[in-house]
């Protein structure tokens, strides 16, 4: 251990094996370690017996919800959107070849007490019932100027800088209706609060023109798509990358302390009376809990049942969206079903979670509306997790923190955090301009 590298990672959640990952492609030597004994930290799969014992504190779960280890519980559960960013980072690293997805069946939002395929496209949109006659056909016109918008085509810019011009101005030239700005805003362009309004509306265009090309891409009832066997394999097939590059993974490694030199700039990590230079440090906020502050917590229901959810078609795996105006509430509930169909749980077994920004101290009453969407659960836990985010300055200590991660249940915050940081590390943009079909893989699952 006693060699010098250009960057040592702590903790293997996924944001830290895809920075590990795409750091080694670039050519740099990474020393990759982690306290626990097991790939994933925070975002780590969990058996039954693993699940039981970390919320039950005993490992004898009932026979009736089957076989442990045919659960992989994911604890920070995601869809990913299948043109999305971190679908190109697993192409650019080429971790494609090491997993296996499948297409999420359905993409829901509740809108005033009832669940609704999310329309992202004009003819959708004209069979939706979330609106009326007239309604449908506004969104219809707004949903065609953003098909058709083409960055580098004036034309299709029918006269407005989306540059300049705020989200609020745009959709006020199509007259929508609160309720379907509601569903636009937070189920489809996936903004986490109302901010984007009175922003330049490029951004939210260019996540509506995502969604939809993404649920165009497998033809399902949705954009999504998520690895067989859950989450868990995404750290492990990072790990496996990092070896083919000649990153050195090390698990089960205690303390795990950091060493800074005179001016306060670290300079290496030392486990177990052995250090390991470098010249910077990557790692999670539990490493570093001097340099983080806590910006608020998420809670959480995960739930064991023997149906798909009322109301979604059947569907094996969903995401339905509760944004914030239909509850009431600061923030968006977010609801992520999956099921024996991605090999996350034993045969007619379906794992659903619910989780939120908490806003107070009781997410079993905090969750509600979204529980009560599930219809009859067999099994409940409850949980509640601190979210933090960095306050050093990496100039000054070689220091780069992730953040901790959010209650929604899709991967774009968590990409932008970690292509941030990349640019941070390296000074660079990492170049996302990556061939979709190479996920082949996924295709033929999806398919």
């Amino acid at each position: 251990m006693d060699e010098e590298y250009d960057v040592i990672v702590l903790g293997t959640g996924l944001k830290e094996c895809i920075i590990s990952g795409l750091l080694s492609v670039d050519g740099l030597k990474v020393l990759h370690m982690d306290r626990n004994d097991y790939y994933g930290g925070e975002s780590s799969s969990l058996n039954l017996i693993k699940l039981w014992k970390r919320f039950k504190g005993n490992d004898t779960p009932p026979e009736h919800l089957g076989i442990s280890k045919e659960y992989n519980v994911d604890m920070i559960p995601k869809f990913m959107m299948a043109n999305g960013a971190l679908v190109r980072v697993l192409i650019h690293t080429s971790v494609t070849k090491y997993l296996n997805f499948k297409a999420v069946d359905g993409s829901f939002v509740y809108n005033n007490g009832k669940i609704h395929k999310v329309p992202a496209t004009d003819v959708e949109a004209l069979k939706s019932n979330l609106m009326g006659l007239f309604e449908k056909r506004r969104a219809r016109k707004f949903f065609i100027y953003v098909q058709d918008y083409e960055e580098d085509d004036a034309k299709s810019h029918e006269g407005l800088d989306l540059t300049k011009v705020t989200t609020r101005e745009v959709i006020s030239k199509y007259g929508l209706e609160d309720d379907t700005v509601d569903f636009i805003g937070h189920a489809l362009a996936l903004h986490r609060d109302d901010s984007y309004l009175d922003e330049p509306a490029i951004d939210t265009v260019k996540r509506m023109k995502l969604y939809a090309e993404s649920l165009a891409r497998f033809q399902g009832g949705s954009p999504y798509i998520y690895p067989l066997y859950g989450l868990g394999e995404l750290p492990q097939a990072f790990a496996r990358l990092s070896a083919v590059y000649g990153g050195t993974y090390m698990l089960n490694k205690p303390e795990c302390k950091v060493e800074f030199d005179e001016s306060g700039k670290a300079y290496g990590v030392t486990s177990e009376g052995e250090t390991a230079k470098c010249k910077k440090v990557v790692c999670d906020p539990s490493y570093l809990p001097e340099k983080v502050k806590k910006v608020g917590r998420v809670a959480r229901a995960i739930c064991i049942m023997k149906h798909p959810i009322p109301d979604t078609k059947d569907s094996h795996s969903v995401q339905i969206i509760l944004p914030k105006k239909q509850l009431k509430r600061k923030s968006d509930m977010y609801v992520f079903c999956c099921s024996y169909a991605h090999n996350v749980a034993p045969k007619g077994k379906f794992i659903a979670f619910v989780s939120t920004e908490a806003e107070t101290d009781k997410p079993e009453i905090e969750l509600k509306p979204g529980i009560d969407l599930l219809g009859p659960v067999e099994e409940t836990f409850f949980d509640i997790y601190d979210r933090y985010e960095p306050i050093n300055n990496p100039e000054e200590d070689s220091c780069f923190l992730t953040n901790s991660y959010d209650a929604s249940t899709h991967f774009e915050t968590t990409v932008k955090d970690v292509l941030a940081l990349y640019n941070k590390i390296t000074g660079k943009e990492l170049d996302l301009s990556v061939d979709l079909n190479a996920a082949s893989a996924a295709e033929q699952e999806a398919a």
